[in-house]
C-alpha cells in the first residue's frame, strides 16, 4: 500500500532512475533516419572521393605549364578534350595540353592541377592561362573526405542532416537506430472537453491532451493520447490497453495528495506506487509507479504543474529510453526582484531572461498557461534555500536547453 508523503525532488529522481530501461534496436532506411539515435558505430565502406577530382569548373593542366603565367604574360595551351560531371577522359595529358573539366569530374591522367575558368580565355581550342598554378591546386585528392574503414560516427549520436550525408557517402543505405519508445498518455477529468463547441456549464477545454502530446514528441518519443472520465474502471481498462504495447504511460489528473483520487488508487491496485507527492512547486501532486515493469508517470491535472512535472521528472526518462543522456544546463543570472520560497521545497519559478538579469513572473498559478508562454526559463530554488533577494545570483534553467 502506498503512503502519501512529500519526498525531495532529488530522491524522487533517484527512484525513477532506478527503474530499468530496456533499449530496443531497429534497422531503418536512411530516408527515415533524421533525428534518430544511432545504435552502431559507422565505418566507411569505401573511399571518398574514390579518385582525384576537380574542385572547380575550369581546365585540368600540368601545373608546370603555367609557371610564370600572369595577365600580361599568359601561358598558351591546347584544349584536347572536355569532361562533364560523371564522365572520364581516356586521354593522357601531355605538356602544353589542357582538358576542360567540370567540378567533381576525375582528374585526367597526366594532369596535376585545375585552373579556374576566370583565369582563362579559350577560342577554337586555344587556351590562354593568366595564373601560375602549383601542383595539386584545385584538386580534391583521393580519400580527402575519408578512407575505407575510417570510423565516422559513434553509437549514441542523434543523427543530423550532415550525419546522414556522410553515412550515405560512406556506402550505407540503412542504419541501426534505437527504437522510439511508444508512450500512452491518458488525460482524466469529468470537466474536460475537446473543443469550445462542447463547453457548457463548468466544462473546460482539455489543453493537457495536446500539450502532453507535444511534450512527448519533443523527446522524440511517439505518443498516443486518449481521455478518460474520472471513473476507476474506465481508467483501469485504458491502462490495461496501453500496458500491452506501450513502453511507458503518462496520466494527468487524479493525483491529489489524499487517498481516494482515481488514478493513484488504480495504479496502486494494479501495481506499485513508488512516489505520491513531491516537495516541488508547482507540481506537488506528482505520482510515479510501476505496473508489470512499465513505468507510470502520474502528473497533475493543472496544465502548468503537469508541464513542470514532465520537464523535471519525465523528460529525461523518455530520452534515456532512446539512449539519449542529457544533463540539464543550469546557468547563473541575477534576480531582478526578491523571490520568496519555503525551506524543504524545491521551487521552479517561471521567469523571463533579459541579458544578465532574470525577471520572475508575477503570474504563477498552476492553471495559468500564459505564464509558461510569457516565460523562457525556470528559476531553480533548491530546498535548502529560503528565497532569493533582489540582485542576488540564482540558478536558471532555460526552456530551450531542455530540447534534444
Amino acid at each position: 500500500m502506498f503512503i502519501s508523503e512529500l519526498i525531495p525532488v532529488k530522491d524522487a529522481l533517484k527512484i525513477i532512475d532506478n527503474i530499468e530501461i530496456k533499449l530496443d534496436i531497429e534497422r531503418i532506411p536512411l530516408e527515415e533516419a533524421y533525428n534518430r539515435v544511432l545504435a552502431e558505430d559507422i565505418k566507411a565502406l569505401l573511399d571518398s572521393p574514390s579518385f582525384d577530382r576537380s574542385a572547380m569548373d575550369g581546365y585540368a593542366v600540368k601545373a608546370e605549364d603555367t609557371f610564370g603565367s600572369s595577365e600580361t604574360s599568359p601561358a598558351y595551351l591546347k584544349v584536347v578534350d572536355r569532361i562533364g560531371a560523371g564522365d572520364t577522359s581516356k586521354i593522357v595529358l601531355k605538356q602544353g595540353e589542357a582538358i576542360k573539366i567540370a567540378t567533381g569530374a576525375p582528374i585526367p591522367e597526366g594532369a596535376n592541377a585545375v585552373v579556374m575558368e576566370e583565369y582563362t580565355y579559350e577560342e577554337n581550342n586555344d587556351l590562354e592561362v593568366s595564373k601560375t598554378l602549383f601542383p595539386g591546386e584545385n584538386v580534391a585528392p583521393f580519400g580527402e573526405d575519408f578512407k575505407k574503414g575510417d570510423e565516422l560516427l559513434k553509437s549514441g549520436e542523434i543523427l543530423r542532416p550532415q550525419d546522414i550525408g556522410i553515412i550515405t557517402s560512406a556506402g550505407h543505405d540503412t542504419v541501426n537506430v534505437f527504437k522510439k519508445p511508444k508512450i500512452g498518455v491518458i488525460t482524466t477529468g469529468n470537466e474536460l472537453v475537446m473543443s469550445k463547441s462542447e463547453i457548457k456549464g463548468a466544462k473546460i477545454i482539455n489543453s493537457n491532451y495536446y500539450t502532453l502530446k507535444a511534450l512527448v514528441e519533443s523527446t522524440l518519443a511517439v505518443p498516443e493520447v486518449t481521455h478518460c472520465v474520472d471513473d476507476a474502471q474506465k481508467v483501469k481498462e485504458q491502462i490495461e490497453i496501453f500496458l500491452k504495447s506501450y513502453d511507458a504511460i503518462i496520466t494527468t489528473g487524479g493525483t491529489a495528495i489524499s487517498k481516494g483520487d482515481v488514478v493513484v488508487d488504480v495504479v496502486d491496485k494494479m501495481g506499485e506506487v513508488l512516489i505520491h507527492g513531491a516537495a516541488i512547486r508547482p507540481g506537488k501532486p506528482f505520482g510515479f509507479g510501476v505496473i508489470n515493469e512499465t513505468p507510470i508517470f502520474m502528473l497533475s491535472g493543472y496544465p502548468v504543474a503537469s508541464m513542470v512535472q514532465f520537464d523535471i521528472f519525465t523528460r529525461n526518462y523518455l530520452l534515456k529510453m532512446q539512449n539519449i543522456h542529457k544533463e540539464f544546463s543550469i546557468i547563473k543570472k541575477t534576480a531582478s526582484r526578491k523571490i520568496a520560497s519555503t525551506l524543504g521545497r524545491t521551487d521552479y519559478v517561471r521567469a523571463k531572461t533579459e541579458g544578465n538579469l532574470v525577471h520572475p513572473l508575477k503570474i504563477d498559478g498552476s492553471g495559468i498557461i500564459r505564464s509558461m508562454v510569457e516565460s523562457d526559463c525556470y528559476i531553480l530554488i533548491e530546498e535548502n534555500v529560503e528565497g532569493i533577494n533582489e540582485g542576488e545570483e540564482c540558478d536558471v534553467l532555460l526552456y530551450h536547453s531542455l530540447k534534444v
